[in-house]
């Protein structure tokens, strides 16, 4: 797969649409789905009227996240905001439901016509905030063959942030893992957390251990140093810093998205 498929440009830049707290979790307001997607489809047009290639949907306000399966009202809830942010915008969109619900987020994007998902917890077993969460790549694999969604591409975080493999691998194998026996589309590489970049040796490894897949970054990246990431990577994910004040939590700033992408174009 060639992300140029996708998002029409060869190293895309995806921006983060990070959805409020959504209907059971312990921050909703209770105050209607409506607020929560007024906020959305906002978010949504600044990143695109910034210049943006692509968004990636996920229920960020959530915290804490289910391990693995989330609730109805959930699934219920961010299928909705997929379908009115696709409605509202012109662009490619992913769906991650956190913190590694990948079948839900393949049942979203397939009601949806979404043409990507993220996984977080891919090939390894991964000691968590939440807990122990164990590799779904069969799961998931199985479940897009079952739906004939083959169409929607599964992009899959190696050595993901705010987590730790419960067995030490170098990055180089578990992102050939990830590619080669989990059939990954695409590989994520982060830093510990969010808003914090990955090690440039990180990406690095990854890269030159699967040359013939794209290689993105995850976290991290601002107008600053998308030049030094994108010398290696093959596209990036951008939240934190395309916020107001760069504050992850603010909605999205049109200008800040602006200047990143100028510095983009600059390369």
């Amino acid at each position: 797969m060639a992300l140029e498929d996708i998002f029409k440009v060869s190293k895309p830049i995806i921006g983060m649409v990070h959805l409020l707290p959504l209907p059971g979790s312990p921050k909703y307001e209770g105050k209607g789905i409506k607020p929560i997607l007024d906020r959305a489809i906002k978010d949504a047009k600044a990143l695109e009227k910034g210049g943006i290639n692509g968004i990636l949907i996920e229920n960020f306000g959530d915290a804490p996240y289910k391990p693995t399966s989330v609730d109805r009202e959930t699934l219920a809830s961010m299928t909705l905001a997929v379908k009115e942010v696709s409605e509202a915008t012109n662009l490619p969109i992913g769906v991650n439901v956190l913190r590694n619900d990948a079948k839900s987020a393949l049942a979203i994007a397939h009601a949806t016509n979404a043409h990507f998902i993220r996984v977080n917890v891919y090939t390894e077993v991964m000691i968590t905030d939440q807990g122990i969460i164990n590799a779904c790549a069969h799961e998931v694999q199985r479940y897009r063959k079952q739906l004939g969604a083959e169409k929607i591409k599964i992009f899959a975080d190696i050595h993901v942030k705010h987590a730790q493999p419960l067995a030490l691998r170098l990055i180089e194998e578990t992102a050939k893992d990830a590619a080669y026996r989990g059939l990954a589309e695409a590989l994520i590489v982060t830093g510990p957390r969010t808003g914090v970049e990955p090690s440039i040796d990180d990406v690095i490894k990854a890269k030159e251990a699967v040359p013939d897949k794209p290689v993105l970054v995850g976290s991290g990246v601002n107008k600053g140093n998308v030049r030094g990431f994108l010398k290696h990577a093959d596209g990036a994910i951008v939240g934190t810093s395309l916020k107001v004040d760069s504050v992850k939590s603010n909605p999205v700033s049109e200008s800040a998205v602006k200047e990143f992408m100028k510095a983009v174009q600059r390369l």
